[in-house]
């Protein structure tokens, strides 16, 4: 990670995400084609934010924390390009489906 990404600091409930790569071939080497790849749904947690505010204007910590895998919706979240060749996604605590255990 670089030292752009460790800058960015998400806001309330957000979670900065960077997306698992795309399987592009298959484990007997066919090379599947980009229409035909299934869309990434697996990401790891790179930045958090403070967690959302209650009435009483505490903070209510995030369940998840740097360096979690994810999974994500299909659609959502904001692109986010820190740095050349890197793309991360901006999403709220709410929106990310699950936690995924190793």
């Amino acid at each position: 990670m670089s030292g752009a990404v460790k800058r960015l600091l998400p806001l309330l409930d957000r979670v900065l995400v960077k997306k698992a790569d795309a399987i592009t071939t298959t484990k007997g080497g066919i090379v599947i084609p980009d229409k035909a790849a299934a869309k990434v749904l697996k990401a790891t947690v790179v930045a958090v934010g403070p967690g959302a505010r209650n009435k009483n204007g505490d903070h209510i910590p995030l369940a998840v924390k740097v360096g979690d895998n994810v999974l994500l919706p299909e659609y959502g979240g904001t692109k986010v390009e820190i740095e050349e060749n890197s793309e991360y996604h901006l999403f709220r605590e709410s929106d990310i489906l699950a936690k995924i255990e190793n």
